[in-house]
């Protein structure tokens, strides 16, 4: 009997040596004349024990890892596609602890089906959001995500459902979807998973915002340094197009909806979505001022939807599920589930997908397992390079949009970096200002100026114990904060503010 073996094919898991250890599978098993069937799934996001190989039993999918090609021989010799004997053998990956304690919705998927299978995807759940959505009029298909209480995943967290109203109301024709798939900050990878690993995924919600606010035409922008999901998703366009799930007649419907994937031009800019539309259009990624609103006023002057690959990727089981389903998880004004991912000083990185609500500290302790050097934590970093430092005194903290703000702080797209005891803050706030001043578009003074003004203040500060300088950086933080066009500059006080306030100890006094 052929037996399943799955070893992942995504960008993770191929940096830490998959192609090796699948070839060196496929190898041995033609050796002793074993019959497989080898299946490039994708990473389940548990990144400390890549390459994962699972294996398909009468059991489920018994897990082994991490994997190197030198292991496959000992592998085979323990009899492991029967027996699961070997020292790398978890046991049936669901049931690990580290899976079980999660609320997997947007990443149901990852890790079990074959990325590019529609036929694998439509198995385990796909779709049926989108059959709903296709026996619903646009307002009705609005009002369901409004009342989810589903929020932008990509930083700002803006009510997707008022976005799609408002494009839905504007009286201008043709209208777009627009997916931000720009995943620039610092820690994150939840948009390239989905990309990698669910493509079907982010293209049934594109279908769905069309469907919603009228548009016929769709367009994924994908981060630059992202080669391996762009050719996923661009595969996965076309065999949607092959099989009808895209093109003149969604499924049958008679409702039309194309999409084309665009590679991003390098630029962290280019995340902030108007910037983001002048480089689509072809042009210099520079932020527009606002108003007119994209919503208004977006790609090609029309009307156009802007979500993240996240948020989009949420709404197919918002439209299977019901509103009441999505909106019963989470807490306050922060429904659903939150991916947030593990990075930096960690001993257990990856993605775990939440509830919201959830402590930061708990995440880190549970999820994580504690710092990689088994040294104490004394900083974290939500929300990417633009994020506040949180001291442990504030690890209490709800993963939660307002618990966030109240604190001064960001948690954007979910990414969380930890640092340990030996960090110096100064320094990570000089990296803040350096990071603006090299990445910012140059379009309003506050940002080009600002922050290389403050990289000269930092090193006057961190060099010369300069701490007059203390004050006239405060000065220009709240300068940036209060005059920059659009987020790079404003959000770029967050982490010098933080150290400041949190880590005075690191800053002459």
């Amino acid at each position: 009997m052929t037996v399943i073996v799955h070893v992942p094919g995504d960008t993770c898991a191929i940096a830490l040596g998959a192609e090796a250890v699948a070839a060196a599978m496929v190898a041995e098993a033609r050796r002793r004349g074993l019959p497989i069937r080898l299946v490039r799934n994708s990473s389940r996001g548990m990144f400390w024990l890549e390459p994962l190989v699972e294996v398909t039993t009468p059991r489920g999918r018994i897990g082994f890892g991490p994997v190197a090609a030198e292991d496959v021989p000992g592998l085979f010799d323990a009899e492991f596609l029967e027996k699961g004997g070997h020292p790398l053998c978890l046991g049936v990956v669901d049931d690990l602890p580290w899976l079980r304690r999660q609320q997997r919705l947007t990443f149901a998927r990852a890790g079990i089906t074959d990325p590019l299978s529609l036929d694998d995807y439509a198995a385990h759940g796909g779709l049926g959001g989108l059959r709903n959505a296709l026996r619903l009029d646009s307002g009705a298909i609005v009002r369901a995500v409004a009342e989810s209480g589903l929020r932008g995943r990509g930083g700002a967290a803006f009510p997707t459902g008022i976005k799609w109203r408002t494009v839905l109301d504007a009286p201008a024709q043709p209208k777009y979807v627009v997916c931000n798939a720009d995943e620039g900050d610092s820690g994150t990878f939840a948009d390239r998973m989905v990309m990698e690993g669910d493509p079907f995924l982010l293209l049934e919600g594109m279908i769905i915002a069309g469907l919603a606010v009228g548009a016929e035409e769709g367009y994924v922008y994908v981060r630059s340094e992202y080669p391996a999901a762009f050719a996923t998703l661009d595969r996965a366009v076309a065999i949607a197009v092959k099989r009808g799930l895209l093109g003149a007649s969604v499924l049958g419907s008679g409702r039309a909806f194309r999409i084309r994937v665009r590679k991003a031009a390098g630029s962290y800019v280019c995340g902030e979505e108007t910037a983001l539309l002048e480089s689509l259009e072809g042009r210099r990624g520079v932020v527009r001022a606002k108003p007119p609103l994209p919503a208004l006023h977006g790609l090609f002057g029309r009307p156009t939807v802007v979500n993240n690959v996240i948020s989009l990727a949420a709404v197919p089981l918002i439209l299977d599920r019901g509103s009441g389903f999505y909106q019963d998880l989470g807490m306050g004004r922060s429904r659903g589930t939150l991916p947030v991912q593990l990075a930096g000083n960690i001993r257990q990185g990856g993605l775990v997908e939440v509830a919201f609500g959830m402590p930061l500290g708990r995440m880190i302790d549970e999820f994580g397992d504690g710092t990689a050097s088994g040294r104490p934590v004394r900083a974290v970093q939500v929300g990417g390079p633009l994020g506040a430092y949180l001291p442990p005194s504030l690890l209490d903290t709800p993963l939660d949009y307002e618990s966030f703000a109240a604190r001064g702080a960001v948690l954007g797209h979910g990414g969380v970096v930890v640092f340990d005891d030996r960090v110096d803050m100064a320094r990570q706030a000089r990296f803040a200002m350096e990071f603006c001043a090299l990445e910012s578009c140059g379009k309003c003074t506050p940002c080009r100026i600002g922050s290389t003004r403050g990289v000269e203040l930092m090193d006057d500060i961190i060099r010369r114990c300069d701490t007059a300088g203390i004050g006239l950086l405060r000065d220009l933080c709240e300068v940036m904060q209060s005059g920059s066009l659009c987020a790079m500059g404003g959000m770029t006080p967050f982490p010098v503010l933080s150290a400041l306030d949190h880590f005075p100890e690191d800053f002459p006094s």
